[in-house]
């Protein structure tokens, strides 16, 4: 693993798992219907963020792209996310927040 990676993939590891139990949380909401842009942006994210951590480990040529990406993905998830009152929900704003943050200290 390259080194200059090693916060950034603690982070898009914390914001796969954060996504993943947010997506399986809204589909057992009462109200399912209302966290349908929620559920779907939780899959994006948590695949863009599967696709950083691969390919910051294996250091791609293409990891500033998809780290860009994954920055702007990560911000539309956790925006959604904050807009519900979910604990869950919450959670998983911050923890793509927090991964936004750290795509970003790499692609500067």
């Amino acid at each position: 693993m390259n080194a200059q990676y090693k916060s950034c993939i603690e982070a898009v590891y914390r914001c796969i798992e954060a996504c993943n139990v947010c997506y399986h949380a809204c589909l057992k909401e009462e109200h399912m219907s209302n966290m349908s842009k929620c559920i779907e942006l939780d899959r994006e994210c948590a695949e863009i963020c599967t696709l950083a951590l691969h390919s910051m480990q294996r250091s791609s040529t293409f990891a500033i792209q998809i780290l860009s990406l994954c920055a702007e993905i990560c911000d539309a998830c956790g925006t959604e996310c904050k807009s519900h009152n979910h604990q869950h929900c919450q959670d998983c704003a911050q923890a793509c927040f927090r991964c936004a943050e750290e795509c970003r200290k790499l692609i500067s």
